[in-house]
């Protein structure tokens, strides 16, 4: 078999571009108007920042029209979100019922057909017709007056920042539908006596739209006991084609029934999910029925393919996994379950050590993995097989999710994945080593403050940005921690965020 990545191709998926006037200008300005905006969604959709496809939609001049466009997106499940610009003045009432009714994300692009002012051509038709910089302030008004969440993106799309902006949000427009559409499959419970991945599933469901459900983990091992010789035989083939076989594991020596079971693992993990169409799940070492050994291998490829997963039972963090993975979709590097483990604690070079028992995605790193047996010294199973690895030097994110009671909260912190500043043949895991910003002290404590979860997902494809988004579309908190943070203003950020979300919350 090959692996089979659930990532969807993002080009699959359509932004209706909605275009804003009214008929008291006369049929000659609205065929202009459509002309016009037609030429912007060509070039929003030829982008190449924009991994999604624009499709232009007819001019909108009456309530009516707008409602009803707006109901068959709500209705279109591959379409991910709106666009949204006043090509001239479009009263904003005639938007209140549509909007009211909008269930996708919506972008406001605020921009205009000309680049330049052809300052000595300029007469009342040309202002008639190019008049986005007050019919958006109209409709920039309606949207706040109705309280609806968007992206504003200002500029002309000839500017490869506003296609770029763009582009992210429709980034995070994709991981909203990956929430919307995630089953998620708890094998077991969380870790006993661990606080933070608790959480409120009704609520989930609610706010991002993820079904979240637990079956026994013998369930699971009925399906790895399914697995056929042949199955099994075709699959270590295809290890030993990927990866680094350590000499132990290979076909004949003394530990190549370990990866044999790793592998049955994988076979009856993967057509467990496929058949109970998830695209995320979770294991914990405390209940692992009659599994052989705690599947290492087996979540790695899955991750890489593209499926949330969370360790210990923690849902949230798998739900994070795989909607990093859908927004980062078509991009180098990866999605991953980290953990921050450890420190490096020479002053002025500090550095952390995140990793997990076996469960780091190989898609954070461009080396050939190394396929290792190790003892793991809890579960009290098997050595369970690991792919072992270091994530590449460059830009990452790492995002914690948690249940504040009253609401979901995401911390983002920007970081720097360096390289191994030392071997480590001790420490055969898949691994990453990071510089967090804006410094350790100022991250570490900023993180502390929040109570944020000791679980993350940390992507190599996306940034803050795309997390800022997918929040405000999601309608949950986010607290970032950047170059820029300080640990007075995240303190004032938390104290007003605590105020602003429990009088959200009405009575």
């Amino acid at each position: 078999m090959t692996a089979r990545s659930i990532v969807p191709d993002l080009q699959s998926f359509e932004v209706w571009f909605l275009i804003g006037s009214q008929h008291l200008y006369g049929p000659e300005t609205l065929a202009q108007v459509a002309e016009q905006s037609q030429q912007v969604a060509r070039a929003l959709d030829g982008a190449a920042e924009v991994p999604v496809t624009v499709v232009w939609k007819p001019v909108l001049t009456d309530s009516e029209g707008i409602k009803r466009l707006i109901l068959e997106a709500n209705a279109a499940e591959n379409v991910v979100g709106l666009v949204a610009w006043m090509h001239t003045f479009s009263p904003a009432k005639m938007w209140i019922a549509g909007l009211d009714a909008l269930q996708k994300p919506l972008l406001h692009l605020h921009t205009q057909a000309n680049v330049d002012l052809p300052w000595g051509e300029i007469d009342f038709d040309f202002m008639n017709l190019n008049q986005a910089a007050h019919g958006d302030r109209e409709f920039g008004y309606i949207e706040t007056r109705l309280g609806i969440p968007r992206t504003t993106v200002v500029g002309h799309v000839s500017d490869p920042a506003v296609t770029a902006r763009v582009g992210s949000w429709a980034r995070a427009a994709a991981g909203r539908w990956a929430t919307q559409t995630m089953r998620l499959a708890r094998f077991g419970d969380n870790m006993r006596f661990v606080a933070v991945t608790e959480g409120d599933k009704t609520e989930a469901e609610l706010r991002l739209g993820v079904q979240v459900n637990t079956w026994g983990v013998n369930d699971l091992a009925q399906a790895v006991d399914a697995a056929t010789e042949s199955d099994v035989d075709e699959l270590v083939a295809e290890y030993l084609d990927l990866y680094r076989v350590a000499p132990e594991l290979r076909p004949g020596a003394e530990r190549h029934t370990s990866l044999r079971d790793g592998a049955r693992i994988e076979l009856g993990l993967r057509s467990f999910l496929e058949a109970g169409g998830f695209s995320a799940f979770t294991t914990s070492f405390e209940d692992l029925g009659t599994l052989p050994q705690l599947p290492g291998l087996a979540v790695q490829r899955l991750m890489a393919d593209g499926y949330g997963f969370g360790a210990e039972g923690d849902w949230k963090t798998a739900v994070l996994v795989r909607t990093a993975a859908v927004m980062g979709a078509g991009l180098p590097g990866g999605a991953s379950l980290m953990e921050d483990y450890t420190y490096h604690l020479e002053p002025g070079n500090e550095l952390i050590l995140g990793a997990h028992m076996l469960e780091v995605s190989p898609s954070l790193s461009s080396e050939t993995a190394s396929l290792e047996v190790h003892p793991l010294g809890i579960g009290g199973k098997d050595d369970p097989v690991r792919l072992v690895f270091t994530a590449d030097a460059g830009p990452a994110i790492v995002v914690a999710l948690s249940d504040q009671r009253d609401r979901f909260r995401l911390v983002a912190n920007v970081v720097e994945n360096v390289s191994l500043p030392a071997p480590m043949p001790r420490l055969p895991v898949g691994r990453a080593v990071w510089r967090p910003a804006p410094d350790f002290r100022t991250s570490a404590t900023a993180w502390l403050m929040a109570g944020a979860a000791h679980h993350t997902v940390m992507s190599t494809q996306v940034g803050l940005e795309v997390f800022q988004d997918f929040a405000r579309m999601s309608k949950i908190e986010l607290l970032a921690i950047t170059g820029d943070t300080s640990l007075d203003g995240f303190e004032r950020e938390l104290r007003v965020n605590a105020s602003y979300f429990r009088l959200a919350q009405g009575l």
